[in-house]
Order: C-alpha cells, then structure tokens, then sequence
C-alpha cells in the first residue's frame, strides 16, 4: 500500500510537458501551493506555462483603425484582422453597451473551449489597456500618464518616448524598465537616476554615459561597478576640471561615434565588469532574478513587494500566487495571465474578478465561470446569469465534462489569444520560437510583408546631431532592417540637440527589443566565480561572452 502511495505521488510530480515534451518536476513547494490555491496539476512545463500566458499579451505594432461601436478613430496595438470588435476604451467602459447581451446556454455537444472562444469573439474588447491618462493616444497598457508618445507598460510616466516598462520615469526616450527617473536615453534596468545615457542596471546616478552596474555616482564616463565615485573616466579618477576638458574630446553628437563607443563599451561588459549572479534586491529566501522586497518566493522573474509566489514573473503586490504572470495586487490567483487585484482566480486572462474560473477581460466579479467582458457580475456562466444553486450545478456539470475532454486545469488555449504570437509579449521573452510550432498548438503568426513604402532611407541621415534641420520632423524615415517607416516627432528632436544625441537609424520598436534582450532571460546557467571559483548559477547567456562573474558573497566583498 505504501509503495502504490509513493509511486502516486512520484507520477504527480514528475511529468513530461505536452507542448515541448521535456520532463519537469513539481517541488513540494509547489505542490502545496497548488492544493492551497485549489487548481489541477499543470500538463506543461514553466516555460511552457509562461509562453502561453504572455500570448495573451500584445507588444503588437502601432496602427490607426476604427471603432466598431462608433466609427470613432483610435490607435491600437492589437492586429488589424481581429476575432472580435474592438471599441474605443472610452466607450468600451461605458453603459452604451451590455456584455450579457451576448450570454449563451451551455453546449453538451461541443468541447467547453469551443464555446468559450465562440463567445470570445463575439464580446468587444477595448482599444487600449490603461486608464486615467492624458493625452496618451498613441501608447498601450499605460495608467495614470501624460503626454507619451509610442511607448508602453508604464505607470505615473510623463513626456515618455519609445519605452517599455516604466514607472514614475519623465522627459526621457528609449528607455526600459527603469523606475523614478528622468531626461535619461537609451537606458535599461536603471533606477532613481537623472541624465543617464547609454547604460545599464545602476542606481542613483546622475549625468552619465556608457554606465553599468554603478551607484550613487554622478560626472563619469564609460564606467562600471563604481560606488560613490564622480569625475571618473574608464574607472580613473580625475579633478573636476580635467574630467569636463576630456569629456569634451569625444564627440557624443556624432552616430558613427556613438556606435563605435558602444561597441568598445560592449568589450568592457564582457571582459571587465564583475557581474553579480542576479540582481536581487531585499529579498528573503527567495530564487530568481529582478526580485525586489520579496520573501519565499520561489522560480520568479521580475517581481516586488510579494511573498509565497511559486512560477510568477512580471508582477508586484502578489501573495499565495503561482503561475500567475503580469498580475499586480493579487492573491491566491493560479495559472492566470495579466489578472490586476484578483482574489482566489483560476485559469483566467486581463481579468480583476473574485472565487472564479476561465475568465477574459472580466471586471469585479464574483463567482463566475467561463464569461467574458462582464463588469460587477455574479453567478453567470458563458455571460448567461443564474441563481446561486442553478450555478452551482451546471458548473459542476461542465468541470465533469472538461474533466473527460482533459479541458479543466488547462489555462485558455492558443487559439484564444490576443493575436500573433511574433507580436505578443511571449516572443520577447522567446524569440526563438518557431511560426510552425506555434501553427500547431493552434496560435497565429503574422509574416511582414515587405511592401514598398516611400521614405528617406536612415543612411542617408546626418552623421553629427548639430548638423540636423528642423524640416526632418516632416520626413518620412525607413527603418534598414524591417522597412517599417518611422518620423522623428518635433519634440523628440528637441530632446535629441538638447542633450547632443545623435538621430536613430532602426524603428523604435526595434531599438526596444534590442535593449529588452538583456532584461528577460527567465533561465540561469551554470559558472564559476571569478574569485572563489565555486559552482553558481547566474542569468546571463553563455553567448554573451562574461569572463567575470561572482558569486553573491564574493561580490558583495569586492565591490559594494
């Protein structure tokens, strides 16, 4: 008896995934989680589980279009050949029209999916994510921000260019997750800093270039794992006055320049700078990386101010959640994507509701299984209502029949996604997936067509910011390697001769992904120490080429 027990729960946590049929292995942390939380063992792996979470997601592309309410225009990022009807999202939050509307009796003779998604794609969806905002037409996922221009994920941003993931950030261009900042350019990973260029993961900085790993520094230039220190070239101390005579030597305004001072500052990344494993801060008894102020947290990327997380990346406020993904102000959400302030949610996507399942843009609800797009609701399945005991029966009928089709536990299927997956967040985090593999699980793929598209080609820019005229705010510019077409806004040029950056040759979008690539590595390698030579685990990609990387305690000794 006891060897048929063991052998049970080995096969409970030990599983092949269905989607890349690799073996995983569920931790006894995890399985306590997932039996507090109420939710079926998960058929896929983690990375598996986040990649299909994050389809849900739209990075997208940037287009003009319609209502199908009003015939008002309004700028979106979601695909152009949609599944359902997109409104403004004025009007989408309005009483001009009733969700319920669109209520369906349940099908016996069709898998619990299929009607889901036939309900899905019926129900308006919203232009745009993010609320209490100022003149920010052209963003996305944006709340509580004014005067941004192309950019998104952000919250409390003003005067914000061509960005992705900030908070509280004002007066800056090409910038990614970085947090109280401001008149910074090209930035990753950098927080409470002021005129900050060219750099990455620092801290309370002000007026740097080409910076990386750097705190409470202000006036260097080219410079890495510094504390406290000003007046500083290539790690070498200098007087005040020799440091802004040098600094004057490199022309900064000049593209060809700058290029080359990224690369000679790429080498300096690689072979000089000591990298810490992670870059964990105020954590306890946790595991992953960008963690911050966060206890027992375990498999998580890129999360603050949680605790009792298991498999949880981009998030804050979380308690009690597991593979719970781009959710804030949550607790005890299992296997749900993008859900903001849900309480005890399951299998649920871009929802804020509460003791409910299968769930798609679903606002406070409670008690609610498979609907989508109801506000303040209570006892409705496929966005039909009932009473509590009618609910409760036929919920347990359609969990019964999931059960027999191994539908319930699964999270909503690719062919319920927001739209391609080369253009939803999951390809940033996964850029090697492959059109077919994503074809099979049922997900869509959208080829870019190479279409002639007139325009100045970005070659043909002056080299030396100073050398640029006005009138180029009123020329069209393609980008080299996607031949999208992209201008240069009247008060990003302003931005630009103010602070002698040169003009961009790719499209931002481009220019984003770029700097993203160092910011979403969900999976550590194994290293060696640079100083004590022990075995460690750290996130950076062995292609990157890091020949110094520390242990925590090392680099705790030799550079804090």
């Amino acid at each position: 008896m006891f060897l048929n027990i063991m052998s049970q729960n080995l096969q409970q946590k030990n599983r092949q995934c269905e989607h890349c049929n690799k073996s995983f292995e569920i931790s006894d942390g995890e399985f306590s989680l997932y039996q507090k939380v109420n939710i079926e063992l998960p058929t896929i792996c983690n990375f598996c589980r986040i990649k299909l979470h994050l389809s849900f997601w739209m990075f997208g592309k940037f287009r003009k279009g319609k209502s199908d309410l009003s015939g008002n225009s309004l700028i979106t990022v979601l695909p152009e050949k949609n599944r359902y009807p997109i409104y403004t999202s004025s009007e989408w939050y309005s009483d001009k029209w009733e969700a319920m509307d669109y209520g369906q009796d349940y099908d016996e003779d069709k898998t619990f999916f299929e009607q889901l998604q036939e309900l899905q794609e019926k129900v308006p969806h919203p232009h745009q994510t993010g609320v209490k905002n100022t003149n920010c037409d052209w963003c996305d996922d944006v709340w509580n921000s004014k005067n941004c221009y192309l950019a998104r994920s952000m919250v409390d941003c003003e005067d914000l260019f061509y960005s992705y993931r900030n908070i509280l950030v004002k007066n800056s261009i090409d910038v990614d997750v970085c947090f109280t900042s401001e008149k910074c350019y090209d930035c990753g990973e950098c927080h409470h800093s002021y005129k900050l260029f060219y750099s990455k993961h620092s801290r309370d900085c002000i007026d740097f270039y080409f910076l990386y790993d750097c705190r409470n520094c202000q006036n260097c230039f080219m410079c890495w794992n510094l504390r406290g220190k000003s007046y500083c070239i290539e790690n070498i101390q200098y007087e005040r006055e020799e440091y802004l005579e040098k600094l004057k030597s490199f022309n900064l305004g000049s593209y060809e320049s700058i290029q080359n001072y990224k690369k000679y500052f790429e080498e300096i990344v690689q072979k000089e700078v000591v990298h810490r494993p992670n870059f964990n801060l105020k954590i306890y008894n946790s595991k992953g990386d960008y963690l911050l102020d966060c206890k027992n947290c375990y498999d998580c990327n890129t999360i603050s101010n949680s605790e009792d997380c298991y498999n949880c990346i981009r998030g804050a406020w979380k308690k009690s959640d597991i593979d719970a993904n781009g959710s804030w102000n949550s607790e005890l959400l299992g296997n749900c994507s993008s859900c903001f302030g849900g309480y005890a949610q399951k299998y649920s996507a871009w929802s804020t509701s509460r003791y409910s399942e299968y769930l798609d843009l679903c606002i406070e609800c409670e008690y609610c299984f498979g609907c989508v797009g109801l506000k303040k609701k209570k006892y409705c399945i496929l966005n039909k209502q009932y009473e509590k005991e009618e609910y409760e029966k036929l919920k347990e009928k359609i969990i019964l029949n999931m059960r027999k089709n191994k539908e319930y536990g699964k999270f909503l299927p690719y062919s319920m996604s927001a739209g391609p997956f080369n253009f939803s967040t999951s390809y940033l985090y996964f850029p090697e997936t492959k059109k077919e593999d994503i074809l099979k699980l049922g997900g869509y793929w959208e080829d870019n067509i190479q279409s002639i598209i007139e325009g100045m080609p970005t070659s043909l820019l002056p080299d030396d910011i100073k050398d640029v005229s006005d009138s180029i705010t009123t020329q069209a510019l393609i980008c080299p390697e996607t031949g999208w077409r992209f201008n240069i806004a009247q008060n990003e040029l302003s931005f630009y001769k103010e602070n002698n950056i040169p003009l961009p040759r790719l499209h931002f979008d481009v220019r984003i992904k770029e700097n993203l690539k160092f910011l979403t590595v969900l999976e550590s390698y194994p290293y060696y120490c640079c100083y004590c030579e022990k075995e460690i685990q750290a996130f950076y990609k062995p292609e990157w080429n890091y020949k110094k990387i520390a242990c925590e305690e090392c680099y705790k000794q030799n550079i804090n």
